[in-house]
């Protein structure tokens, strides 16, 4: 295994000494000899994160347009450290993705987000995971982090019959 890092934070199963170890730390420092065990399961946690969610009344909004505050929500090595909700400013075309990305944010969770929205998040480097479920910016965060995160079809395409409720 040939990893270009001085130390990780890992989740590991590997066999030391015939005992099995699930959770630890792995230093490598340069010209050291191969890892004195097997793995058999690795994952690095250097996950850094600054996710945007939009909200209503305390879960994700279906439309982020619409919604009255945006948890900006931190995560530092695969865990949320810091959850803030911030008021948007007035909803106009091409805004919140300038606002959002003030804020350093590198993802964005939603529910349903119109093809020019989610062009100007992606023109300013924010990826955009549309069709998550109404639930609270923590558990869609976590979920998120451990790759869980169910994603269904966008609930506001604006497409020519402008099916969503705005």
């Amino acid at each position: 295994m040939d990893l270009d890092l001085h130390e990780a934070k890992v989740d590991l199963v590997a066999v030391w000494d015939g005992k099995t170890v699930t959770e630890g730390v792995i230093k490598i420092r340069e010209g050291q000899s191969p890892l004195p065990f097997s793995i058999t399961k690795l994952k690095i946690n250097n996950m850094n994160k600054k996710i945007a969610i939009p909200m209503e009344n305390g879960v994700l909004c279906a439309h982020f347009g619409h919604c009255q505050q945006f948890a900006i929500v931190d995560v530092v090595d695969g865990v949320i450290t810091d959850v803030r909700e911030l008021t948007p400013p007035e909803h106009v075309p091409g805004v919140y993705p300038r606002w959002v990305a003030s804020f350093g944010v590198t993802d964005v969770i939603s529910g349903g987000m119109g093809q020019k929205a989610i062009d100007l998040f992606h023109q300013q480097n924010i990826n955009v995971f549309v069709g998550a479920p109404a639930r609270q910016a923590k558990e869609l965060v976590n979920d998120f982090i451990a790759d869980k995160l169910t994603l269904t079809a966008n609930y506001c395409n604006h497409d020519g019959n402008h099916n969503c409720s705005h």
